[in-house]
């Protein structure tokens, strides 16, 4: 199936905003990217809604400890984040995590990109009011980091690098050192493995947290899990550190651990 070329674009409330549909797949809407093997057959809208209700539980109940990370990720752009800095959101979703930290900060531009044009339609509406210029692009966000050319001074990644192999992880790296053009901060928040465990030891960690995770459902926990067993693929912390100063960062370290230890927020830059 051939990916469509012409961008649309269609402006937000605040004036100077835009979402930049570029590469959606000719005839299908992304949102049929959420449907996956052993689901019932129900349509891609109401798997969407159903994810999302999962998400905003998850949130809420600040079970993967969003507040906590959403918190470093401020006082990191407060202490070295220029003044009026641009701000790229990479596999933003609804962005509304970002948009409720961004919107008291001094940002001169943000830009989202995921591949999901239903979560971009919320971000659209989480983001209305930003103090910036505000563009939503839809497209597979690797492919959009291999081509980016626009200038930023931040680029953030949350909970998304891990879906990627070895070598997409590592390709991604050396396209955020890319495009910071030797300066500004490539942050990550991603799941980590303890160095020497396998990645069947953490998904067993992850499956003994059930009783802390009573917010959700026993049919939202079981789901949860079978997308880790498929599409999830941490790395140790000295992987995911190797990976930022083989792609050319000079100072790599990690900032944060969530408590339960599932995952880590990492800073690379020169």
């Amino acid at each position: 199936m051939q990916r469509g070329r012409t961008p649309e674009f269609q402006s937000l409330n605040n004036g100077h905003s835009r979402i930049n549909w570029e590469d959606v797949m000719a005839g299908s809407s992304n949102e049929t990217m959420l449907v996956r093997a052993g689901d019932d057959a129900v349509g891609p809208q109401d798997m969407f809604n159903k994810e999302l209700q999962t998400y905003r539980k998850i949130v809420g109940a600040n079970l993967m400890f969003h507040r906590e990370v959403y918190g470093v990720l401020r006082d990191l752009l407060v202490e070295h984040a220029p003044a009026s800095f641009r701000f790229l959101d990479i596999a933003c979703g609804d962005a509304s995590a970002s948009a409720a930290m961004l919107k008291t900060m001094a940002i001169g531009n943000y830009v989202g990109i995921d591949l999901s044009e239903a979560s971009l339609r919320l971000a659209a509406r989480e983001l209305d009011g930003m103090p910036c210029p505000v563009e939503l692009q839809c497209n597979d966000f690797a492919q959009a980091m291999a081509k980016w050319s626009e200038p930023v001074d931040v680029i953030w990644i949350g909970m998304s690098l891990h879906h990627l192999p070895a070598t997409g992880k590592a390709q991604l790296m050396h396209d955020a050192h890319r495009s910071l053009g030797g300066k500004g901060m490539f942050i990550i928040w991603e799941p980590a493995l303890f160095e020497g465990e396998e990645r069947l030891s953490w998904l067993a960690r992850f499956s003994l947290l059930r009783d802390e995770w009573s917010a959700v459902s026993d049919e939202e926990f079981a789901s949860m899990e079978r997308h880790m067993r498929l599409a999830d693929f941490p790395e140790t912390v000295g992987t995911w550190l190797g990976m930022g100063t083989d792609a050319g960062f000079s100072q790599a370290e990690e900032i944060f651990m969530m408590p339960n230890e599932m995952g880590r927020v990492f800073r690379f830059s020169n």
